[in-house]
C-alpha cells in the first residue's frame, strides 16, 4: 500500500491567522510565569495545527484557572509538523529540555498514526526519543491521541470516520504501552460524542480541523487527565453556551475518569 500524508489545509477563513501562527506559535510561546511556585502546573504543546487552531493550551489554561489551578502553558506547533520535525528542531528541543515543564504533549499529525507504514517509520522512532528526552528533562509525556477526519481517508482504506478513528487508536496504544506513557484519549472523546450527540459540531467545514465546540472538548480531556479531576461545572466555557459546554464537559468527564 502506498502510504502518502496529506498535509492538511486550514480552511481559508483561517488564513491570516495560519500566516501570523506560523510566526507565533511555531516558536515556543507561553501564557504565564509560574517562578518558583511548587503548585502551578507546567505545560508544553507539542503538535502542529490541531494544536494551535482555536488555540487549544490557551483553553486548556483557562479551563484550569476556571478549576482553581494555577498553570504555564507552552506551544511548539507548526502547521502539518510531525513528531520528527520537531525532533530535527533545535527550538522545539531547547525549550522541551529547559527543564521547567511538568508534562509535556505530544500530537503526531493527524494521519501518521492510521497507518502501519507511517507509524512504524515516522510516528514510532520520532516519539521513543523523545520520551527519552523528555523524561531525561523531568517532565512526564503525555501522548495527544487525536479524531480522525469526518469522512475518513478512503485513499488509504479507511472509507468512514470511525474506521480511520479505530487505526489512530490502534497506532498512538501501540507507542504508549511500549514506552509506559499516559494518554489524553481526545479521539475516544470525539467519537463518544459523535455517537451519542450528533447535534454537535466538532469539525470546520474542512473535515479535519477542529471547531470551537472540538477545541473545548478536547481542553476539557486534558483537564480531566492532567488534574484527575472532572470538568463538569467549570465556568469557563469559551464562548459556548452554557448547554453545549455542559455537555462536551461530561463527555470528557466519562472518557477519562472511572464511574463512581
Amino acid at each position: 500500500m502506498k502510504f502518502a500524508v496529506q498535509k492538511p489545509r486550514i480552511p481559508f477563513k483561517y488564513s491570516f491567522w495560519s500566516v501570523l501562527l506560523f510566526f507565533v506559535l511555531c516558536s515556543c510561546s507561553f501564557t504565564a510565569n509560574c517562578g518558583d511556585d511548587s503548585s502551578c502546573t507546567q505545560v508544553l504543546f507539542i503538535g502542529n495545527s490541531y494544536t494551535f487552531v482555536n488555540d487549544l493550551p490557551d483553553t486548556f489554561a483557562k479551563l484550569a484557572r476556571a478549576g482553581g489551578h494555577k498553570v504555564e502553558v507552552g506551544s511548539a506547533a507548526q502547521g502539518g509538523w510531525t513528531l520528527a520535525d520537531h525532533l530535527q528542531s533545535s527550538e522545539t528541543l531547547n525549550t522541551m529540555n529547559s527543564g521547567k515543564w511538568d508534562f509535556i504533549v505530544l500530537q503526531e499529525q493527524s494521519q501518521i498514526p492510521s497507518v502501519q507504514q507511517g507509524r512504524t517509520q515516522g510516528m514510532y522512532p520520532a516519539g521513543r526519543e523523545l520520551v527519552r528526552q523528555i523524561r531525561e528533562a523531568g517532565a512526564a509525556p503525555l501522548f495527544f491521541v487525536t479524531w480522525a477526519h469526518r469522512n475518513g481517508w478512503p485513499e488509504n482504506g479507511m472509507s468512514t470516520y470511525q474506521s480511520m478513528q479505530a487505526q489512530i487508536d490502534t497506532g498512538y496504544a501501540g507507542l504508549a504501552v511500549e514506552l509506559n506513557v499516559p494518554v489524553a484519549p481526545v479521539g475516544s472523546a470525539w467519537f463518544y460524542a459523535v455517537q451519542g450527540h450528533p447535534e454537535l459540531s466538532l469539525w470546520q467545514e474542512d473535515g479535519s480541523h477542529p471547531s470551537e465546540q472540538g477545541t473545548y472538548l478536547a481542553g476539557c480531556v486534558f483537564y480531566a487527565v492532567i488534574f484527575r479531576e472532572s470538568p463538569i461545572e467549570l465556568t469557563y466555557h469559551a464562548g459556548l453556551s452554557e448547554e453545549v459546554a455542559q455537555t462536551l464537559q461530561a463527555i470528557a468527564s466519562d472518557t477519562v475518569l472511572p464511574t463512581p
